[in-house]
């Protein structure tokens, strides 16, 4: 890998001084497990209070009343063959094929409560990386509060072989409840990791959309 921030026990942080990461080509292949993880009992929740991850701390989180946070992930992609699509739970777009009809991206199911230990997790098929053009990972706060700092999220990007990627969410707007996370992008020479943590008001994906000019249509939907 090349550039970002190093962490202790070879971890890469990406941060504003270091945004971006370039993985190994020559090790890079298989899936790329893009994890999401949050504290989904906010301060002042029912079960809230530390923000820990831990597997007590979700054990608990999912006996308490639903009245926390209800974050998703997702991301828009878009091919070399120049289609593009949204993978997300809503509407139950949980894959994006390539021509070949091989599955490229993969959503796992939905975490509802955040109580799920291992949070939420998009699968990149990198064995099908010329199939890629870009992909913009995005969470969603689809209900509660959009109190982004006591979410506390963070994701985590693994390929075998080459130390996990960290991105923090660690700006808020209030106002905005769908925030880009990061540019994932086939540059021609390996793939590009690049840290974005910008969040988007308006109308959640579309309006993320229009942010980074994907050119998607759009229609109302519910999970």
């Amino acid at each position: 890998m090349t550039d970002g921030g190093t962490t202790p026990g070879d971890k890469v942080r990406l941060t504003k001084e270091s945004p971006r990461v370039s993985l190994d080509k020559s090790r890079s292949g298989g899936l790329l497990t893009v994890n999401l993880n949050w504290n989904a009992r906010p301060e002042g929740a029912p079960g809230g209070g530390s923000g820990k991850r831990g597997f007590l701390a979700k054990i608990q989180s999912a006996l308490q009343p639903q009245s926390g946070i209800d974050l998703d992930l997702g991301c828009l992609w878009e091919f070399t063959d120049g289609s593009k699509g949204v993978v997300q739970a809503l509407g139950n777009a949980f894959t994006a094929r390539d021509a070949s009809g091989a599955t490229v991206l993969s959503l796992d199911g939905d975490d509802r409560s955040g109580a799920a230990v291992a949070g939420e997790n998009l699968r990149i098929d990198l064995d099908r990386a010329d199939s890629l053009r870009r992909v913009l990972v995005f969470a969603l706060i689809y209900e509660g509060v959009p109190n982004w700092e006591q979410a506390d999220a963070v994701v985590t990007l693994t390929n075998p072989g080459q130390p996990p990627i960290e991105v923090r969410l660690d700006e808020s707007d209030q106002q905005a409840r769908i925030c880009a996370i990061a540019l994932i992008e086939n540059t021609g020479q390996g793939i590009s990791v690049q840290r974005e943590v910008r969040h988007v008001r308006g109308g959640a994906q579309r309006a993320l959309d229009e942010a980074y000019q994907w050119g998607l249509d759009w229609t109302p939907g519910r999970k």
